[in-house]
């Protein structure tokens, strides 16, 4: 396969309306209409019936809990499927089974083949067609079991046409509120629209008002809820720029099931820790058809990759890579660079997209950085300059500075001393890493 021929499939699948790509969105029912999408899979003969999922919604940490299910399964030897959003550097991210990003030739392939049925679909999306054309390549690989990361919200999200084994919600905090809602509450009402009837669902640490809806939710859908903190908790025994290692424990119970003295983690942060809590408390809440050992867990978590969270890229400069993009994961990010890095001369770049509250990100971060460098990605909705000055230039005063993404890393290059971290948006990330690596 060329690359004329894969950037053509992607150009076409772009062609179609794109919600990811929209500035100020806002929302409206009808954007976000389930209909389409069952229509389509019904077209297609609705691939997604042909295995079981996992689903997992939440505003932080679904991405990283995805992965570490993913990665468990994996170990045990089950047959995995993992379909995740958004791509840090290439679109084949977002579409795996087992080890493997689906190839460019099998994506242009399943797209052409699609074609003819997207096109009966009056205003189908982007999003809706990549989630369709993973179920369709998890269904022709035969997979046992898909992990499933829902896109935005849930309860109109285009993943949310599946019946899952088990659902998931990890934390929820205030991101997307032009189309979610401006509250936590309104937020845990689109999350827990994945809540299936009948089906158990995982539920992370969470605020008040957050636990109360899901409860609330899952008690009208008779859906038994394990509330993760309420079973099962975690101590750390070690931890450094190359993994942190811990137990999980059972609360009131001696011996719990598949708990280990040790495991180990390449994530790094607490916050990862209550991924891996929710990780934990999934695996051993699934179907009795699926056995998954002690060892198979400990040497999931061991393996486990989630690309751009907290990631060293390099340690001489030391440069790390965050995906933290709204004010709850800027609170988290501050926490691990107190723990990870303490008296550190910290340069951070930022760049945002322009639906998010960036002011009280800068606020959070602010002081524990030394310097802060303002840049953007190439992602249409990457604020600009412009609209960066008018609202941080009376906040930083003189201290703005304001640089090209590509100059930035160039001069990275060169300070072998420095410590850097480039956040704001998995864009960011995404961006300096490929820069970096080149």
């Amino acid at each position: 396969m060329d690359d004329k021929t894969y950037q053509k499939s992607l150009d076409y699948l772009y062609s179609f309306i794109d919600y990811s790509l929209t500035r100020n969105l806002r929302y409206a029912e009808e954007k976000f209409d389930l209909s389409r999408m069952a229509t389509l899979m019904d077209l297609l003969g609705n691939p997604q019936k042909d295995f079981d999922i996992i689903h997992v919604a939440g505003t932080k940490g679904k991405g990283s809990t995805c992965a570490m299910i993913f990665s468990i399964l994996r170990s045990q030897g089950y047959h995995v499927g993992f379909y995740s959003s958004p791509h840090m550097i290439d679109f084949t991210e977002r579409i795996r089974v087992n080890n493997h990003r689906i190839s460019p030739d099998d994506f242009c392939q399943l797209l052409d083949d699609m074609k003819e049925v997207i096109e009966k679909v009056k205003n189908i999306s982007t999003f809706e067609i990549t989630t369709a054309l993973a179920f369709q390549y998890f269904s022709k690989k035969e997979i046992d079991i898909a992990v499933v990361e829902v896109g935005m919200g849930g309860r109109l999200d285009a993943t949310n046409i599946v019946s899952p084994i088990l659902s998931v919600i990890t934390s929820i905090s205030l991101d997307h509120t032009k189309i979610l809602g401006n509250t936590i509450t309104k937020i845990a009402e689109e999350k827990a629209g994945i809540i299936k009837k009948g089906v158990p669902v995982i539920i992370s640490k969470q605020k008040k008002e957050s636990k109360k809806v899901l409860l609330n939710i899952a008690a009208q859908k008779r859906s038994p809820c394990i509330d993760v903190t309420q079973n099962y908790k975690w101590e750390q025994l070690d931890y450094s720029l190359a993994c942190q290692k811990f137990r999980i424990r059972k609360i009131n119970e001696t011996q719990p099931k598949n708990v280990n003295e040790k495991m180990e983690i390449r994530l790094l942060g607490d916050h990862q820790l209550d991924n891996a809590l929710t990780t934990f408390a999934a695996i051993n809440n699934l179907p009795n058809r699926y056995d998954v050992t002690k060892n198979a867990i400990i040497e999931g978590f061991k393996n486990v990759i989630w690309p751009g969270r907290f990631e060293v890229l390099s340690v001489r400069p030391l440069i790390i890579i965050d995906g933290a993009h709204n004010p709850d994961s800027f609170l988290k990010l501050s926490q691990t660079i107190q723990k990870y890095l303490p008296g550190k001369k910290i340069k951070l770049i930022f760049g945002v997209s322009e639906d998010k509250d960036f002011v009280k990100m800068i606020q959070i971060i602010q002081p524990f950085v030394e310097s802060i460098v303002f840049t953007k990605s190439d992602h249409p909705r990457a604020l600009s300059k412009k609209e960066m000055e008018a609202k941080l230039i009376p906040l930083l005063e003189s201290k703005f500075v304001y640089r090209d993404i590509t100059e930035i890393v160039q001069e990275i290059k060169k300070d072998k001393e420095g410590v850097y971290i480039a956040t704001g948006s998995i864009f960011i990330a995404g961006a300096v890493k490929q820069l970096f690596q080149k």
